[in-house]
């Protein structure tokens, strides 16, 4: 992957700035890289199915998805894909979480235009990166058997998307709407993990994401 110049690479984010900024960057860093983008999950898998892709650089809360079925169905149908999950919630909480899942790599949003460059080098030739903070984070955890305290780490992938997308102040039928399941699951999901973080109220689940994200 390293000699290779003309890599293709796919950018799945809802937030057209957010993928045009990092855009800009692979262009800067790969000048003939040939860049796609989408800007939801059922996008992304039209994409998947209908051309082949070096790297997929996706954001973890978009429409029509999780990110746990993105990664399963890129690896059923593109297992040499090389997936990196490019989202701002906290690394120390989050990235593991999601390389357990089968990504590659985890970037954060605030990161640095050079870290993003280390980060794509990496990942077009190893198909591996973890920032210094997400590798001590292993290590200790390696040697505790513990990673660092969350509540979240409870929630199952759809119960953390569904709470995130409720302290974002959607309504249960929007949100139903954006992953294509029933009002009433979407309830489900809300009384399940309200209860798993002992909360009662949004206010309190918008407060407990602001304290560990």
């Amino acid at each position: 992957m390293a000699s290779k110049v003309n890599v293709r690479i796919i950018v799945a984010d809802d937030h057209g700035i957010v993928r045009m900024g990092l855009i800009q960057t692979i262009k800067r860093l790969l000048p003939a890289a040939t860049v796609s983008e989408v800007e939801d999950y059922k996008s992304l898998y039209k994409a998947i199915l209908k051309e082949e892709f070096d790297l997929a650089i996706m954001d973890v809360n978009m429409p029509n998805g999780s990110v746990q079925e993105a990664i399963d169905y890129i690896k059923m149908h593109q297992p040499n894909l090389r997936i990196l999950i490019f989202s701002s919630q906290d690394e120390e909480l989050y990235a593991i979480r999601y390389l357990k899942m089968g990504a590659g790599g985890y970037l954060s949003k605030q990161s640095s235009s050079s870290v993003i460059e280390v980060a794509l080098r990496a990942m077009l030739n190893t198909g591996r990166y973890a920032s210094d903070i997400v590798k001590e984070a292993m290590f200790l955890g390696s040697l505790t058997g513990t990673t660092k305290d969350s509540p979240f780490e409870s929630l199952s992938d759809r119960e953390l998307q569904i709470a995130n997308k409720i302290a974002e102040g959607l309504p249960l039928k929007e949100i139903s709407n954006q992953l294509n399941l029933h009002s009433s699951t979407i309830s489900t999901y809300k009384n399940r993990l309200f209860e798993k973080l002992n909360i009662k109220s949004v206010p309190e689940l918008v407060e407990i994401l602001r304290l560990y994200n």
